[in-house]
């Protein structure tokens, strides 16, 4: 390499990459396969792309773990791929904002809403009439009780990093997983047992909304996770350099955020 064509800053030049066509593409297909779903309830195409999108991730995500062991990451990228991640997590803190809004302006405002609808939305308070809501120091507050111990563990387990304990890094993530398991299990059975379904009324439309993307982001932290756990046990991550481990840590205590709101303004407000 000459002179001229040495590196000579901080910063990392990515190279031309198919992974970004292929993502949108992927987007693309998933969207329009989505649309035929709901009209047609043919959902062949929103598969095909949900696992081109799956794919797009794992090949997107190793290139950058590969870049990584490269020693592209440098200090000043490093920075920037932070900044990235806080810009991520607050167009998620928006995203649940929005369904905040939609429960509350159904619930604050109930008996505004006019007469003729007040018998299929609200009943004219809330909760809604016939509408049998979940005990809140129940499932609810065995699932928070998850959730903050999990968030310990997971901290737990990125201090064990930065103090070189490797036991302890791959005990907390372990547990973490573990407890987000749980935590969907829990879920997913305090579902099957709602007085209440999605459709007929905006209470169980926003409890669903809120709640179930709650849910979701919950799946992912826990992937996230367990794909963390991997890299340790194949001798990824150090005190210096451990940016996909911070990531997946800070997603998780934004969850475990989202989750004590949902519970005092859902369950125990809501109730």
């Amino acid at each position: 390499m000459s002179e001229l064509d040495s590196k000579n800053h901080d910063y990392h030049l990515v190279d031309p990459s198919p992974w970004p066509v292929i993502g949108a593409v992927s987007a693309f297909v998933t969207a329009i396969g989505a649309v035929i779903y709901f009209h047609q309830d043919s959902y062949w195409l929103l598969i095909l792309g949900l696992i081109a999108v799956l794919f797009t991730m794992y090949g997107w995500w190793r290139e950058v773990i590969k870049e990584a062991h490269n020693g592209d990451h440098t200090p000043v990228v490093q920075i920037h791929l932070r900044y990235g991640m806080i810009m991520f997590i607050a167009s998620e803190v928006m995203f649940f904002v929005a369904w905040f809004w939609s429960y509350f302006d159904a619930s604050l405002y109930a008996g505004d809403i006019p007469q003729y609808l007040r018998t299929e939305l609200t009943g004219g308070h809330w909760p809604p009439d016939a509408i049998a809501t979940f005990d809140p120091w129940h499932l609810p507050l065995l699932n928070t009780l998850i959730l903050l111990t999990s968030g310990t563990a997971v901290t737990w387990a990125h201090h064990s990093l930065l103090h070189d304990d490797r036991k302890g890094l791959r005990i907390g993530l372990l547990l973490t997983v573990g407890l987000g398991a749980i935590f969907t299990c829990v879920q997913a059975y305090e579902y099957s047992h709602a007085a209440f379904n999605f459709s007929g009324h905006i209470y169980g439309a926003t409890f669903f909304m809120a709640t179930g993307f709650h849910g979701f982001h919950v799946l992912v932290g826990t992937i996230f996770l367990l794909v963390c756990s991997f890299r340790v046990k194949a001798g990824h991550f150090n005190k210096d350099q451990h940016f996909g481990f911070e990531a997946a840590a800070w997603y998780w205590h934004f969850v475990d955020v989202v989750w004590l709101f949902l519970f005092a303004a859902i369950y125990i407000w809501g109730s």
